[in-house]
């Protein structure tokens, strides 16, 4: 089964995976009009589908001859090959080692919150050892130097990093076991779909990319295109996607989860937050 990074991928992937497969008939080419060429399985590859000029992605879309047509999870003829932005923003299945070290004030520039009998990752300073390891907002603790912190309470779970040796932390980490991405492609109009105030999600425009995708109203918006916007003004955050490419990637997060999460963070100390472009 071939996975789309987005149901405009799928959409014209199978367009072009129709054109391919229909049979060649010499006849076709001389029947009534009232014959759909194509098998009537999909319209046909015109410039313009669902919102999206296709003249530019023609080359994407045709395979090479006696080639089958393939696609990975992080690629499709809307959204390219190896996107950045994906690639940015994926998350990961598995368990991950990080192996951190505390700043000149003894810091690591972290903080954890005890939610569902799992300890994760509610704060990441800006240009902190936290940040240098690649911990993301969301992220799940599962072990500090090798002490499984399961059913901890934040306070417990904080003292142990604390009380961990300044120069070597080892965390057993999952990647936002709360969020999910979704990739998105902007019209004509340089828009995906939604609108957002303070960073939660409060519409979404009918028969938009948005819409199509999945994206969901009451949930917050953690990261575009893989760099975290909490703490992020509602322009800062329209600026990152009117500079972002065709293809945007979010990373949601449900509201009743986020405001558990932060609300004992004040809005400063969000804006202390690492909103670093992470590396690919």
């Amino acid at each position: 089964m071939s996975l789309y990074p987005s149901l405009e991928d799928m959409t014209v992937g199978k367009l072009a995976q129709a054109q391919v497969q229909q049979p060649q008939n010499p006849m076709a080419l001389t029947a009534s009009p009232a014959v759909v060429v194509s098998g009537g399985l999909y319209p046909s590859l015109e410039d313009e589908y669902m919102g999206l000029e296709l003249t530019q992605y023609r080359a994407q879309m045709a395979p090479v001859a006696g080639t089958a047509l393939a696609t990975r999870s992080n690629s499709g003829a809307v959204t390219g090959v190896a996107n950045v932005g994906i690639r940015r923003a994926e998350i990961k299945q598995g368990v991950r080692e990080v192996v951190l070290c505390k700043d000149q004030k003894g810091k690591c520039g972290l903080s954890v919150f005890a939610a569902s009998k799992g300890v994760f990752v509610s704060f990441v300073a800006k240009a902190s050892p936290a940040a240098i390891g690649g911990l993301r907002f969301g992220d799940q603790v599962l072990a500090i130097n090798g002490e499984i912190v399961a059913g901890y309470t934040s306070e417990k779970a904080s003292k142990c990093i604390t009380k961990a040796p300044a120069e070597k932390i080892t965390l057993a980490v999952r990647d936002r076991p709360y969020e999910r991405t979704i990739t998105v492609q902007k019209d004509s109009s340089n828009h995906v779909g939604f609108t957002f105030n303070n960073g939660e999600i409060k519409n979404i425009v009918k028969d938009s990319s948005a819409a199509r995708n999945g994206v969901l109203t009451d949930h917050y918006l953690c990261e575009v295109n893989g760099q975290n916007v909490i703490g992020l003004k509602d322009k800062e955050i329209g600026e990152l996607f009117s500079e972002s490419p065709h293809t945007v990637t979010i990373t949601i997060m449900p509201t009743f989860i986020y405001d558990h999460m932060m609300k004992n963070m004040g809005s400063s100390l969000r804006k202390q937050m690492d909103h670093s472009i992470p590396d690919v």
